[in-house]
Order: structure tokens, then sequence, then C-alpha cells
């Protein structure tokens, strides 16, 4: 662990006053900006980006992060090249054969949201596996979001749950905000308490939009594989700053 990062983390420590983000979810954009400002394929930004999430992951509890959610493939991303779309498959494949082991010996609970019956067999087996393996463990809930896209889930839950209606097995004023949650990919995680952005976009890209309503966001210019356990740990201290209201008044 860097000094900064340390540095960040006492100051976290001392301040018992500060709200913690337990949840935090990552949009991981740039990696192909960043090999292209260098001169090098796309697929060289994603396989350095694949390496900081690495270290992301091993700072995350750190710094009081209990629940980490990644967003690495879109239902959008299909758009792009095969080339890439390919590379990037082989890079998630290679990422959990590499790190299952390490995963599980930090405690570290791995999951996958989003709709993978569109993906290659074998990666959807790697996937399961790699569930199954890190089942038991808490340290760290990593959950990664893989042909995910916040409408496509939303669609998916409603069409799932007109089906309950009209088979007679729900009532349609038994469809609340609980039960459509139920429903939603992310049905036994908490919703994430900061949604961060980097590489300088402010989109949130359809993702978590449900699950985001009152998240606070924090958008950063630094492109994601530059993007380091200090930043994060900063960006967590700010967060700890933020008054949270959810749409009511502060008190006194």
């Amino acid at each position: 662990m860097g000094a900064g990062l340390t540095d960040t983390t006492n100051k976290m420590t001392a301040r018992p006053d500060l709200r913690l983000a337990e949840h935090v979810a990552i949009i991981m954009d740039g990696n192909g900006r960043w090999a292209t400002d260098r001169g090098w394929p796309r697929l060289v930004g994603h396989r350095k980006g694949a390496e900081r999430v690495k270290e992301i992951v091993r700072c995350a509890p750190d710094i009081g992060i209990r629940w980490l959610t990644i967003y690495a493939f879109s239902t959008e991303n299909w758009k792009r090249s095969t080339e890439e779309v390919l590379g990037l498959m082989s890079i998630f494949a290679r990422y959990i054969e590499r790190e299952a082991d390490k995963l599980a010996a930090e405690s570290v609970r791995m999951r996958f949201i989003g709709d993978r019956t569109k993906l290659d067999p074998k990666l959807q087996r790697l996937m399961a596996g790699i569930e199954a393996r890190t089942a038991p463990y808490s340290r760290l809930n990593l959950t990664v979001a893989i042909n995910y896209g916040g409408r496509d889930e939303l669609t998916r839950a409603i069409r799932a749950l007109t089906v309950d209606v009209a088979e007679g097995r729900l009532r349609p004023d038994q469809v609340d905000d609980a039960l459509i949650s139920s429903r939603l990919d992310t049905a036994d995680l908490p919703d994430p308490d900061l949604v961060i952005r980097t590489s300088g976009e402010t989109r949130t890209s359809n993702f978590l939009p449900w699950q985001a309503a009152y998240a606070e966001y924090e958008f950063t210019p630094t492109l994601w594989p530059d993007f380091t356990p200090a930043e994060l740990a900063s960006i967590v201290a700010r967060f700890g700053n933020r008054e949270r209201r959810f749409g009511g008044v502060a008190t006194a």
C-alpha cells in the first residue's frame, strides 16, 4: 500500500463522524483512450485496466468498502469491433482463471450481473465456477457487470412480473419498489452509496439506474488505467463529508 493511500486511510480512521461508502460502484472508462494516446492498440489499454482492477480490489476493504461493483461490459459494447469484443471476452476469462485462488485467499466473494445467456458458454462456466468457489466469503463483495444494461435489467424484471400477474401468482397492487428491487440482478446487494466514473465523461451510461437513484456521484478526469488506490481513497474520504438526505430535510 502506498504512502498516499496509507495517509488517507489513517485520516478516515481518525474521523468516526465520516460516513462510509460501503458500496462503491465504478464505471471503468478510458482504457481505449489510454492506449490510443500512447500509440498502442486499444486491447493493450483493456489489459492494463484489468491489472488496475486487481489493485483496486486489493485496497477496497482497507478504506471501508464492503461491496464493490464494476462496469466491465455493457449491452451497448457489442457495437465495438469484433476484434475488441473477442479480446475483452478473453481478458475476462483470463482474469477469472488467474484470480480465483487469490480472491478466495483474500476472502473476496465474486459474482456477476447482466444477461449472461449471450456470452460464450465457456465464459459462462468460468463465471459460475468462481461464483461457487467464492460464495462463502464476505470480506469484500465484488460484483462485475458483464453484458449489463440498466434498461435491459429493468425490462427483464418487468417482463417476469407481468408474467406472474398474468398467470395469477401476483396481483398488480402488490407490485411496489421492494418487489421490483427483488427481481433485479442486484437483488441481494445493497444500493450503491457512491458511483465513480473515470475518464472525464459525465454520463451514467445505463449503469444501475434504479439502484443508484440516491447515490452520490463523482466524475474524475483520470483514465481508468491511471486510477490509483490513493485516488479511490481520496474520493471515498470526500464522500464522508457529504450530507445525504434522500429527499428529506437536514436536521439540526
